[in-house]
């Protein structure tokens, strides 16, 4: 990392324009170089020199560089297509008549998959996310939550709820998807995490990732276990010979081609970055907004207010806005690309 890179004009130069984008939250963009692999894989696919081989390469690649970014050893990640997929495996650590707690109004693709355990007699128990910590007791066998909420942006105590699983021996499964890539906590303090990275990494929809902590790739089955779960791919095609991959690869399964190169561009720039400028960045102008729209200081890139009728989310996107709504509330976030000059654009599509 260099200091010309951690500056704003360097962020602004990586994307195209987008003035009013205040939706990292629903989706990240694409920066130059990510586009740019897009086009060429469009382009080799369509002159019929796609070369799969190559691809693999490039799956491989993007293991790395997110284990750059998560903070962990590239065999403790596996790349797969969706969170709830991911989580689905996670959920077979679940023990027989076992607890999961979980955050209240938390993203369907991480608390959905443990509710399908209730034939093994496996409870989901939901709480407010101040009080995660506070709930686990000695019946709780995993907490899972999302270290950035969806709905509302709120940022859970994630080391308070560590040691609160750790005291009575749970695990604990923590989604990313809204957290990595602005704010600077990674994978290594939990037992599994999942994320998928077009939100916040701003990667093509399509590529996620799991981390299982080592010494927990056991505690977990290889339920989607197919020929990209080993370690040599290419041998390990066809019934007779499908090894597992030593590591936390045998939980991967096959990427999607068509986003793999724009995947590993678009991690490639985040290796680049120093995470704590761009928590920076991205706090700033949130509370900005936050200071605009009349709302306390706040600790994350997401700001939300009550809009139960979705008033000011259609003032905003009359103004040329790209915002969004969840759970009664209209949401807007920021990130690489956005300037003080969206929070001016805010401030009068909502008459501030």
């Amino acid at each position: 990392m260099t200091a010309s890179v951690n500056t704003a004009a360097f962020l602004q130069s990586q994307f195209s324009p987008a003035p009013g984008y205040l939706s990292a939250c629903t989706g990240g963009l694409p920066s130059h170089a990510t586009s740019a692999a897009m086009h060429r894989f469009t382009d080799s696919w369509a002159a019929g020199t796609m070369d799969a081989r190559a691809i693999g390469k490039e799956a491989d690649r993007c293991v790395e560089l997110f284990a750059t970014i998560a903070g962990v050893a590239p065999d403790r990640v596996a790349i797969g297509s969706q969170v709830s997929q991911l989580v689905s495996i996670v959920a077979t650590s679940v023990p027989d008549g076992g607890e999961v707690l979980c955050a209240s109004g938390d993203f369907a693709s991480l608390t959905h998959p443990f509710e399908q355990l209730r034939g093994r007699g496996v409870t989901v128990r939901y709480v407010p996310v101040p009080e995660l910590a506070s709930s686990v007791n000695a019946k709780t066998s995993l907490v899972a939550f999302s270290l950035v909420q969806s709905a509302s942006g709120v940022v859970a105590d994630a080391a308070a709820i560590q040691r609160a699983a750790a005291a009575v021996g749970a695990r604990t499964c923590v989604d990313l998807t809204q957290s990595l890539g602005w704010l600077p906590i990674g994978a290594g303090d939990f037992d599994y995490t999942v994320c998928h990275a077009y939100k916040w990494l701003c990667a093509p929809r399509g590529t996620a990732f799991l981390t299982v902590r080592a010494g927990l790739d056991d505690t977990l089955t290889p339920i989607a276990a197919g020929w990209c779960s080993a370690d040599d791919v290419w041998g390990s095609c066809y019934a007779g010979h499908t090894p597992l991959a030593a590591g936390a690869g045998r939980f991967s399964v096959s990427p999607a081609w068509p986003i793999i190169e724009g995947t590993a561009a678009a991690l490639e720039l985040f290796t680049k970055l120093d995470p704590a400028f761009v928590h920076a960045h991205d706090l700033a102008l949130a509370n900005s907004a936050r200071e605009v729209l009349g709302l306390p200081e706040g600790d994350s890139a997401i700001v939300t207010w009550a809009d139960p009728e979705g008033t000011a989310l259609a003032a905003m996107q009359r103004a040329g806005i790209t915002a969004s709504g969840r759970a009664g509330n209209a949401r807007v976030s920021f990130h690489l690309w956005n300037t003080a000059a969206d929070i001016e654009m805010l401030g009068r599509a909502l008459g501030k």
